[in-house]
């Protein structure tokens, strides 16, 4: 593994600030994307046994926010020399972690509509500037009919002002986001990083298998992201964490964890809607 300071930096935000996502192949074994994987499956069942546990993103397909310490690999994820990097050379020394979650298409998942993951800050859309990333992690090798994830590079600077939400482009552009698309189909083990203003979406999941991927969101100070989500860690839980681990935490430090409510209603009723 390399080390931080072997990672090209420079070149992943030009690839960030060109098609709005890269990749790195092969960042974990797949011992410990099974254990991810195992982790996931077992806060899908906790939160889809209660109210606003999870919140739909179309149909037969879940978003669910989790805590750290609900993954066995947290540490290993946020320290890993190629996230670090990535965040370093994107969002600066001072980012912090905002999200963890995962998104689960199952079979029977349809195409989502074009999106992004929230409106365009002031930064993008007027100093050209990235604020935030989404880090995607597998938890299957991904197939052609098991609904790969679908991104139309360069979208990322479309400013979104005719955008419902200012997430959701009008139907009358799809075409042109289609003439754009490049399906993504990762393997267990890659990690791959995006603007999560980078219009996306989900394709139709036709197999028989769930593909569940984790997803880290990282801010740049100032970005304003945090409010819109419910991390927080317990006493005991932060003074294992490595300091650095710690630097890049903001969230609250509590007794006892709460359950998250999913706060994407808006997103939820509208990929509802698709």
């Amino acid at each position: 593994m390399p080390t931080a300071d072997a990672v090209d930096g420079a070149a992943i935000r030009d690839a960030l600030y060109t098609d709005g996502i890269t990749a790195l192949r092969g960042a974990f074994p797949r011992a410990w994307v099974q254990q991810l994987r195992e982790d996931v499956d077992a806060a899908f069942e906790e939160a889809r046994g209660r109210e606003g546990g999870a919140v739909g993103r179309g149909p037969n397909r879940w978003y669910v926010e989790i805590h750290p310490e609900a993954l066995r690999g947290f540490v290993d994820l946020v320290e890993h020399p190629w996230v670090r990097a990535t965040c370093e050379a994107v969002l600066g020394p001072d980012h912090t972690i905002v999200e963890v979650g995962f998104d689960t298409p199952f079979p029977g998942a349809e195409d989502q509509p074009w999106h992004r993951d929230f409106p365009s800050p002031r930064e993008t859309r007027e100093e050209h500037r990235l604020t935030s990333l989404a880090f995607n992690v597998t938890t299957v090798d991904t197939t052609e009919d098991m609904g790969p994830f679908e991104v139309a590079p360069g979208t990322q600077w479309e400013t979104g002002e005719d955008f419902d939400h200012g997430m959701f482009p009008p139907r009358s552009e799809y075409g042109r986001y289609e003439a754009l698309a490049v399906r993504k189909y990762p393997q267990m083990g890659d990690i791959s990083v995006r603007s999560a203003l980078t219009l996306h979406r989900g394709t139709q999941n036709r197999s028989q298998l769930s593909r569940p991927v984790l997803v880290l969101g990282v801010d740049a100070p100032g970005a304003g992201n945090a409010e819109h989500h419910d991390l927080a860690v317990t006493r005991e839980y932060w003074a294992q964490l490595p300091p650095r681990v710690r630097d890049h935490l903001s969230c609250p430090v509590v007794e006892e964890l709460r359950p998250i409510t999913q706060k994407h209603t808006i997103e939820g009723l509208v990929m509802g809607e698709a």
